[in-house]
């Protein structure tokens, strides 16, 4: 992208709304997107930040005047300077406490976009942070309200959002103060935290003060904060964009530099709820579903947009999946016909194909129903491909042995045979077509089942040439018409024996496939696990450095009631493992048994096909055929 574009903006009646053109762009990306995200009061400088990280002087819009200039939220989606293969998209946040908004909820409402669709979010704020600057974020407290993690009806239970909330950045800026805690100097980290520190007592007063601080500390799995001097002489600094870099102060840039490095480096990929990765094309489906439940009155709710965009995902890697076997086999198709091990060795390389196509898209299909689906549908293709390819070698082996005969049948409209000693002639010249025949098309799956129909053709004329040849006597003409009842025999038998080699053939390879499968779907489920594992590995050392400092500082009533979050994370934590693995257990025994019936099924047409072949009176040797 070569500038912003609107993501999110409002109607004129005030309602959210997703525009179409920036959908269109993120669905174009198809790698991991790391999601920054701008906020804080207007007219702060929050565009300058997000310019900077863009790596470029304009962009998003600064303005010049007490007037907001951005509305909604804005992206510029651009390749991520140090992450190959990862997208970088920023989000600049339409300015907090706008007096001409009239909407004394709408500033909530992009506070909360901002931190659904963020894997870091940045306040931005000018001064120091005081007692004023915590209080102005009063929009940390109302997450609740606008944020469920499980249900839209859940009682208000904020202590997993810690789980899925982003990492937490405050930028100050035109910072003047000294930074010094208890006569020693402070880092800004340092800086943050004391801004942070919790107040004892219980008093009304006290708990107003200690809440927007305990939400941040609470929510936000890590925390870190820059202090940026005066950019600038005060007269210029409304102008910050279209500056000379030699009129911008060198602390102002030293401290901006360090700032982009840090969110370059630290900043990770979105997330989903449960660990998949977000793309571009998935985080614009998350934006249109939390506005669209916004839109309606409704609360944005966490399990709720996971399980719409699984549904969304899983279908798209469905057709991915079968678009990558069936533009495999179409090619393939084009030099059909092939030998059979061909044909499934290449049905079995992009069958593989589709299955990790799918296995990279998709996510929480934990019943296996698309997987099931794809694995169907790529089953009656190969059938389908299989019939073609047969259909092919079919009219290649009938076009030959049309060829092969022509001379035989012009010899036979001019009664060439009809005559003494024709049937031993006639005889010969078919021997020959047969010899012929099996030198040319040895490599061709129809090749018995063709000689097969061909012999049954020529059979009546056999006979006729055989009852006009005066020089056989009667026993000599019922000697050569059980020969070619042998002959006829022999290559039927033939034709089911090669059916049976194909089957076999294909059992050997649907066993291998299901093998291949199934050890996929095992690694796909560990890779989730371990997803879910890390997720709550990175909320819980959160939770307990919290603790840690609530007890340091003398927060016992706090600190017991962290305790007992701790304890229940841990619980639930033990729960989803339990009911995941449960899942998991019957996903596999499901594909076990799916496979175990598929080659059931084959194992029984094998059989049927064999008792078919043993029931058949084998012929005598002396044909005069061979």
């Amino acid at each position: 992208m070569d500038e912003p574009v609107c993501l999110i903006d409002t109607t004129s009646d005030g309602r959210l709304c997703v525009q179409e053109s920036a959908l269109q762009i993120l669905q174009k990306i198809e790698q991991p997107v790391v999601v920054v995200a701008v906020v804080g009061l207007y007219r702060t400088g929050k565009s300058y930040l997000m310019n900077r990280l863009a790596g470029k002087q304009t962009g998003f819009a600064l303005g010049s005047t007490i007037e907001s200039k951005t509305k909604g939220i804005w992206m510029w989606c651009v390749p991520h300077p140090t992450k190959k293969e990862t997208t970088l998209v920023l989000l600049d946040t339409e300015g907090l406490g706008d007096v001409d908004k009239g909407d004394s909820k709408h500033d909530t409402k992009i506070f909360s976009l901002a931190v659904l669709l963020s894997s870091t979010i940045v306040l931005n704020s000018r001064g120091t942070i005081d007692n004023r600057a915590i209080e102005e974020m009063q929009y940390v407290t109302e997450l609740t309200e606008y944020i469920k993690i499980k249900s839209p009806d859940e009682v208000v239970d904020d202590s997993e959002f810690v789980k899925f909330f982003p990492s937490f950045i405050w930028a100050v800026r035109d910072f003047t103060l000294q930074r010094n805690i208890n006569g020693k100097d402070a880092t800004d980290d340092e800086y943050l935290e004391f801004a942070l520190k919790l107040k004892l007592g219980n008093s009304v007063q006290v708990m107003n003060y200690n809440l927007p601080r305990e939400c941040i500390r609470k929510y936000f799995p890590s925390r870190k904060c820059f202090t940026f001097p005066f950019p600038t002489n005060p007269d210029n600094v409304s102008y910050l964009e279209t500056l000379d870099p030699a009129e911008i102060s060198k602390p102002f840039l030293e401290v901006t530099d360090y700032f982009s490095r840090f969110i370059f480096g630290h900043s990770q990929v979105k997330n989903l709820k449960d660990g998949h990765k977000v793309t571009g094309r998935v985080l614009g489906n998350l934006a249109k579903t939390y506005v669209d439940t916004i839109s309606s009155g409704a609360v944005p709710c966490l399990e709720n947009a996971v399980i719409a965009l699984s549904t969304i995902e899983n279908e798209a890697a469905l057709q991915e999946g079968l678009e990558v076997y069936q533009s495999g086999m179409e090619k393939l198709k084009k030099s059909f016909p092939l030998e059979l091990n061909e044909i499934t060795s290449e049905h079995q390389c992009f069958n593989l194909m589709a299955t990790q196509t799918f296995m990279k898209r998709s996510f929480r299909d934990t019943d296996g129903k698309y997987l099931t689906s794809l694995e169907e549908s790529i089953r009656h293709q190969f059938d389908r491909y299989l019939s073609n390819n047969e259909k092919a070698s079919e009219d290649k082996c009938e076009s030959l042995l049309s060829v092969l005969s022509e001379p035989m049948t012009e010899r036979i409209n001019k009664g060439f045979y009809a005559r003494a000693g024709g049937y031993d002639l006639f005889c010969r010249d078919l021997e020959d077509i047969v010899n012929q025949y099996n030198l040319l098309a040895y490599k061709e799956v129809k090749i018995a089942e063709v000689l097969e129909k061909f012999l049954q053709h020529t059979a009546t004329l056999t006979t006729a040439i055989l009852q006009a040849d005066d020089k056989l006597t009667e026993n000599e003409r019922r000697i050569c018409e059980e020969r070619e009842r042998a002959v006829l025999l022999e290559q039927e038998i033939k034709a089911q024996e090669e059916k049976q080699r194909h089957l076999e053939e294909k059992m050997e390879i649907e066993q291998q496939n299901n093998e291949e499968r199934l050890r996929q779907v095992i690694q796909k489920m560990e890779d989730e696990m371990f997803l879910q594992q890390q997720e709550t590995k990175v909320a819980m050392e959160s939770k307990l450095r919290e603790h840690a400092v609530l007890m340091e500082k003398g927060f016992q009533e706090k600190a017991n009631s962290m305790a007992q979050e701790i304890d229940k994370l841990k619980r639930k934590n033990a729960e989803v493992e339990e009911r995941t693995s449960r899942s998991y257990a019957q996903m596999i025994a499901d594909q076990e048994r799916r496979n175990a019936q598929n080659m059931e099924a084959l194992r029984q047409q094998h059989q049927h096909q064999m008792q078919a072949i043993n029931n058949r009176p084998r012929p005598r040797s002396g044909c005069c055929i061979q």
